[in-house]
């Protein structure tokens, strides 16, 4: 009996299963790769296959797009009022059916399924947060223009394309399309291959409950076909893509190419400042729970903890207790803390960079290698912590797994130059019980979000995005967000 067929999956999660291979859905029906070609989808807990989605080819990819341009003038030509109710009746069909989906995202990513349960509560949340604000949006806007009757009349742009990577799928669709629908245009989500079914859900529940055809429009694919061939349609209006800096540079040619405004999030390196005057138990729990947190893969997650000198050792002593104690195992078994990380590839980027630090000069203080857990043959890997200069390889590029980097600091300034050695530029922390210099090292630090005392903290109305080779664009989460969804036309009268 295969690993699968042990799990204790909920009736509805079998059942989704079972539909397997699984074609796009566009224009609210299934939409079949003509060639036939199928790609495995696979559970990081065990390696085995839990389904096969379709590959869509180039043209398959501009048909959807052509799709979701035709839907586009019924969907915006609704009242905001309309349009929000439709968006509420998704959202709570979403909380509804959050075990399901959390179930599967869990299956599918790899993630600790209470985890998972929260990806999808942020779903819901984050709908509502951008519909509520998309009812109080003023579209005309009068203008101060003497000898002249002006405004300025807002409105949606069409068909919005975005690109998700497989560390938060279900999340970050919600971040990504909640205010492009509020505003009132029309969605084409690619989904990665290894996390396609959150994504095909959604929009299967999106037709269930009502949401017209083709305003929301899932297409599967390998990256380097069918996600080349959506940044290269020259009939989207606005590309958003979350991944790492390598691809978001062809994301961001292929639209210059076509003047597409284009959103990149991209990858991050982010220092953690760790102050002498902490509570050294809590501040190590704090960064601990961080990097172990969905197996350290977080795009601004803090892997460069940078700390005082005079609490280094006690520090140090600290992370070990408690990663030590971190229980790894399958996502979907309830005492698991720390799952798998997604394929066999990303498992040997994890390990081949602790192999590269180490050969480098840095020294393993604590964990690394491959993890064993009884029963499974997943994707594991154990939490390390390395030590060492900030040249190293594993100090300067982005492992995107749980490992910490650490290194000491004696000042202030000493500690902000160091945090500011990177080519990235996403999000860093300051951890000190003195608020003045809080906020000094906090605007100090070159990144698009400075937190205080934590870390990946993610407030409704607080803008977040990245600068450098973190992203450029704008952000999510914020009134900003929203308008960027938006076009603007200026109308004037001579008097």
């Amino acid at each position: 009996m295969s690993v699968i067929a042990k799990l204790e999956l909920l009736p509805e999660v079998e059942a989704f299963l079972n539909k397997s291979p699984f074609a796009s859905f566009v224009g609210g029906k299934e939409f079949p790769a003509a060639s036939g070609k199928l790609i495995p989808t696979l559970d990081p807990g065990s390696g085995e296959t839990i389904a096969e989605i379709h590959d869509l080819d180039a043209s398959e990819i501009d048909r959807a797009v052509d799709i979701a341009n035709e839907a586009f003038p019924a969907w915006s030509g609704l009242t905001q009022p309309e349009r929000s109710q439709i968006l509420l009746q998704l959202a709570a069909a979403v909380e509804k059916h959050k075990p399901i989906i959390a179930q599967i995202e869990s299956l599918d990513a790899g993630k600790i399924q209470a985890q998972a349960a929260g990806d999808v509560q942020n779903f819901v949340d984050t709908l509502r947060y951008f519909v509520g604000l998309a009812d109080q949006v003023q579209t005309r806007t009068k203008l101060d223009s003497p000898g002249y009757d002006a405004w300025t009349y807002k409105q949606p742009w069409g068909a919005c394309a975005f690109i998700f990577p497989w560390n938060f799928p279900f999340l970050l669709i919600g971040w990504g399309i909640s205010p492009a629908l509020a505003a009132g245009n029309t969605v084409v989500i690619k989904p990665a291959e290894d996390t396609s079914l959150s994504a095909l859900y959604l929009a299967q529940l999106a037709k269930e409950i009502g949401v017209p055809d083709g305003v929301i429009n899932v297409v599967t694919g390998r990256g380097a076909t069918a996600g080349a061939a959506l940044t290269q349609n020259k009939n989207i209006k606005r590309m958003s893509f979350t991944g790492s800096p390598e691809v978001g540079q062809l994301v961001g040619e292929a639209c210059g190419r076509n003047l597409i405004p284009v959103k990149l999030e991209l990858g991050g390196k982010g220092a953690a400042v760790v102050f002498d005057d902490v509570d050294v138990a809590e501040t190590a729990k704090a960064l601990v729970g961080a990097i172990t947190f969905h197996s350290g893969q977080v795009c601004c997650d803090a892997t460069r903890w940078l700390i005082q000198e005079d609490i280094y050792d006690e520090f140090v002593a600290q992370c070990i207790k408690l990663m030590k104690d971190v229980k790894i195992g399958h996502p979907l078994d309830p005492n698991s803390q720390m799952g798998p990380v997604v394929n066999p590839k990303q498992c040997e980027r994890v390990l081949g960079y602790q192999t590269k630090g180490k050969a480098g000069g840095a020294e393993c203080i604590y964990g690394g290698g491959a993890a064993t857990v009884e029963g499974y043959e997943g994707n594991y890997v154990n939490p390390a912590l390395l030590a060492g200069t900030l040249d190293n390889v594993a100090a300067q590029e982005e492992i995107f797994g749980p490992v910490a980097y650490l290194a000491k600091f004696s000042t202030e300034e000493e500690a902000i130059a160091m945090a500011n050695d990177t080519q990235y530029g996403l999000a860093n922390s300051v951890w000190t019980t003195d608020n003045d210099r809080a906020a000094r090292v906090a605007e100090a630090m070159i990144a698009g979000n400075s937190w205080i005392n934590a870390h990946n903290v993610f407030a409704q109305g607080v803008p977040y995005g990245g600068v450098n080779k973190s992203g450029m664009g704008g952000g999510v989460l914020s009134v900003e967000t929203l308008m960027d969804y938006y076009r603007s036309t200026s109308v004037v009268r001579p008097l």
